[in-house]
């Protein structure tokens, strides 16, 4: 996964800008869903005293799309929120930073290519949309003597899974009660996201921060292989075509949740996205739009289906907030 999306001339993410073409983000579907994170942002930072400066940290910030619908929103309530804000954009591909920089022109982003590249000293508002579900996985698949690791070979200039032939040890980095799990089941975890997670929530603990992810994950640990490959927005063969399509996995929030509160922040969620922008007043801002702009009625309500519908992205999508133990309740979620 990691050389397929990341390689620094074939990576999927280095060499084109699949924004639209094979996928699309939740801030691709609709303004809304961006206007509604900035106001959570500007919620966040009011109720923790509107600190003079801070970072405003966007990982994986595709075109710079949500950003700027966050910063626009910003603007229009709490002009002082924005002059506060210094932007990063966790960026690794010199194509999505050039679309970025366009779309991000008024607000003098920087750029980092790892978030601990953002300096210490002030607090840290981070928001992860889509990000996790991209860092690379190992999966595990259990045998009658075993877990063995799955891995990929090459054979006769082809791609293919084959499972490691040594078995994983009593300290395999899952829970130990899928130790009894029948054979053939399949665990995957994700160091990197936890390591990420843990380090980043430190950091927003320490600072008085915040931290926002969505994702499309699950909320309790099971089994299951969600490897995914898209291209064109169809499913493709994740070994098909190796920096041409594009490779996910489904976000394990409970392991998120476990590496965040190790780290000493608060943890709010998991809960549907739908639940999320509920609370954050979609609808009010959707009927707002609608007002001002009656011939797109029918777009605007296509839209805010497409984000909350229980059968599209509304259930799938979770969303999980972070921020210092014993600060005011962050908007949106009932925690």
């Amino acid at each position: 996964m990691q050389i397929a999306l990341g390689d620094p001339l074939h990576g999927y993410y280095i060499s084109r800008d699949p924004f639209g073409r094979d996928f699309v983000t939740a801030p691709e579907v609709s303004q809304i869903f961006g206007e509604l994170i900035g106001l959570f942002f500007v919620q966040a930072w009011e109720d923790r005293g509107r600190p003079e400066s801070f970072f405003l940290v966007e990982l994986g910030p595709g075109r710079g799309t949500l950003m700027a619908d966050m910063m626009r929103a910003a603007l229009k309530v709490r002009p002082d929120f924005a002059r506060a804000a210094n932007i990063i954009l966790v960026e690794t591909s010199p194509l999505l930073r050039s679309a970025q920089k366009q779309n991000l022109s008024d607000y003098s982003p920087g750029w980092a290519v790892r978030w601990q590249e953002i300096p210490e000293g002030v607090p840290l508002y981070f928001i992860a949309n889509e990000f996790f579900d991209a860092l690379p996985i190992q999966q595990f698949v259990r045998k009658s003597d075993g877990w063995h690791e799955r891995m990929v070979a090459a054979k006769n200039d082809k791609l293919k899974f084959v499972l490691a032939p040594d078995v994983q040890s009593a300290r395999s980095p899952f829970p130990t009660d899928r130790e009894n799990a029948v054979e053939g089941s399949v665990v995957e975890v994700n160091p990197n996201a936890q390591a990420i997670m843990s380090g980043i929530s430190k950091r927003v603990a320490l600072s008085n921060g915040v931290g926002l992810i969505i994702d499309y994950g699950y909320c309790e640990p099971g089994y299951g292989n969600s490897l995914q490959a898209v291209k064109m927005n169809d499913y493709a063969d994740p070994l098909g075509e190796p920096g041409k399509a594009d490779l996910t996995a489904h976000v394990d929030f409970s392991a998120l949740l476990t590496s965040a509160t190790a780290a000493g922040a608060d943890v709010c969620g998991p809960l549907k996205q739908a639940a999320l922008l509920d609370g954050l007043g979609i609808c009010l801002r959707a009927d707002r739009l609608k007002l001002t702009s009656p011939e797109c009625a029918s777009e605007i309500d296509a839209s805010v289906a497409r984000l909350t519908d229980e059968k599209l992205m509304g259930s799938l999508f979770k969303a999980m907030a972070l921020s210092k133990p014993g600060s005011k309740q962050l908007p949106g979620f009932p925690c």
